[in-house]
């Protein structure tokens, strides 16, 4: 039997993320210190760990309930699966970088968001691709690894930067922090859920058509989301 070459199951684990930080990373116009990037991408890779054990114990509660089918997937996916992920990315954030030194910009926590985000998907297409660590199934690891990087890893990341927006945009309000930071989880979480609805429910032709349309508008609200921030944090500089 051929041996298994595990680094390369674990590259194409990982290179859906690390190309799309690339890209986001190249949109900055104030770079981040890169110990501090490595940081909260690792931190996003271990609050997968956490996020995947709770929605297994979801899971197995859900059988106990008997719940119509329908029902049971649209609490598991929106809460089982969206809330609890959205969740945890939010948290590396708030706990490792929102109070941290080098946190100085609005913009920065929409970016960090992504970040944690991108570690998090890392992980979570591990956990898929590993054990499928088969030279037989070599080609449908890059099949799969390929997908998710249009896919899932995207949404990952846009997703969380749907949440950093608003955050971002509670620093300029903070009177109206709570709401806005309520606001950013019901819009992340139900995108996110409407996305893996579409993919694990739908078997018409919109089973292909509604990820796409989801993707292309969070691509379009974050490329705008990122402006306003930008603008607004120009504007608060020009009136301090």
């Amino acid at each position: 039997m051929a041996s298994i070459n595990y680094p390369i199951y674990i590259f194409f684990g990982l290179v859906p993320s690390i190309a799309w930080l690339l890209f986001f990373l190249r949109k900055d116009s104030h770079p981040e210190h890169n110990p501090t990037i490595i940081r909260i991408f690792l931190y996003g890779m271990m609050a997968a760990i956490p996020a995947a054990l709770i929605e297994l114990g979801i899971a197995e509660q859900l059988k106990n309930l008997n719940f119509p089918h329908f029902l049971n997937q649209l609490i598991y996916i929106f809460l089982g699966i969206a809330l609890v992920e959205e969740f945890f990315k939010y948290l590396v954030v708030k706990k490792k970088i929102l109070k941290h030194p080098e946190f100085d910009e609005p913009t920065d926590v929409m970016l960090y968001m992504i970040i944690s985000a991108l570690g998090f998907a890392a992980l979570e297409n591990l956990l898929i691709l590993l054990p499928l660590a088969n030279p037989l199934k070599f080609l449908e690891t890059f099949v799969i690894s390929g997908f998710r990087f249009v896919g899932a890893t995207f949404l990952h990341a846009l997703a969380s930067g749907v949440l950093g927006y608003f955050m971002a945009m509670s620093f300029f309000q903070p009177k109206n922090r709570t709401k806005l930071l309520l606001a950013g989880f019901i819009a992340s979480v139900s995108l996110h859920g409407l996305y893996d609805l579409s993919i694990i429910e739908v078997d018409n032709g919109f089973k292909f058509a509604t990820p796409i349309i989801i993707l292309v508008g969070l691509i379009i609200f974050v490329s705008l989301g990122f402006k306003k921030v930008e603008k607004l944090k120009s504007v608060c500089k020009i009136n301090e």
